[in-house]
């Protein structure tokens, strides 16, 4: 599978544009964690980019993504791949033993505090925002509610990056490279 056929797959089980916004934002922070770890970016891309393509016909813990990875499989994705994406959710109880697993395990729920922390600005872009802005919801439980920032904190430390140090700067540069692609450009004149 590559990634035209995955994107066609996305297309044709993801009819939320803020939920192929995510799918997006985490393949973006996926590719670039595996350039910078000399992995292949490709397979980073595809774990990335498919992770929830099942939410929408199976909105639930018991069956997300569990009930999706048949299709994966039919479709031509990589075991490894779909390995990674049963892993991405803690109820599966599948482990996360490969590097790109704990990366997408990551790179899933930063990108959803950082969307909120993005729309709400001024702006309403990713382009100006700074891991201090970010920081600054962090303990307003109320921001962001549905954001599990025990997972953000254990995800962060499984893959071993610095939360506040690296990790949300990495996803936030990530996201602004696609800025435009997942409506987090914003318009110029309004940034701070």
């Amino acid at each position: 599978m590559n990634r035209e056929e995955a994107l066609l797959l996305v297309h044709q089980y993801v009819q939320s544009p803020g939920l192929r916004s995510h799918m997006l934002a985490v393949e973006a922070a996926m590719v670039d964690y595996a350039q910078e770890r000399g992995a292949n970016s490709d397979r980073w891309s595809l774990a990335g980019l498919l992770h929830d393509f099942d939410w929408e016909i199976h909105p639930s813990a018991e069956l997300h993504p569990m009930a999706g990875a048949p299709l994966l499989r039919e479709a031509g994705t990589p075991e490894d791949v779909i390995e990674a994406i049963l892993g991405h959710a803690d109820h599966t109880g599948v482990a996360r033993s490969s590097e790109m697993a704990r990366a997408l395990y990551a790179c899933d729920e930063i990108t959803g505090l950082i969307t909120a922390a993005a729309l709400i600005r001024p702006s309403r872009s990713v382009m100006d925002l700074s891991v201090k802005s970010v920081r600054k919801k962090w303990n307003n439980a109320r921001f962001a509610a549905s954001v599990d920032r025990d997972q953000i904190e254990r995800a962060a430390e499984e893959f071993g990056v610095d939360l506040w140090g690296s990790h949300v700067e990495h996803v936030i540069q990530s996201m602004r490279r696609i800025a435009a692609e997942i409506g987090l450009a914003g318009d110029p004149a309004t940034a701070r």
